[in-house]
């Protein structure tokens, strides 16, 4: 799993049939510790309704298909968490 920041929605009216009902953001990987972006920003399907602004886990690859609804769904990434806070100890690091 890995972390962003979502940055906008995107619509295609013509698509896929499997990505018919899934709604698309636009996610912009991040560093978790600093919140710096880290890659380009990319298109993640959204399963659970985050909004922009909103820090998120996503999945990608081969975890993502099965995340957003099974292994015919053409995606590469998939929001599955709103980060509500987090903790880390950069002593440990």
């Amino acid at each position: 799993m890995k972390t962003a920041k979502v940055i906008g929605n995107i619509w295609a009216t013509r698509k896929d049939e499997n990505l018919n009902g899934l709604k698309l953001l636009v996610i912009q990987p991040i560093n978790l510790i600093d919140q710096k972006p880290i890659r380009e920003p990319i298109i993640a399907a959204d399963i659970i309704g985050a909004g922009v602004g909103e820090t998120v886990i996503y999945v990608s690859g081969s975890s993502a298909r099965p995340a957003a609804g099974g292994q015919s769904t053409p995606v590469d990434a998939t929001v599955v968490g709103i980060v509500d806070g987090h903790d880390i100890d950069v002593n440990l690091i």
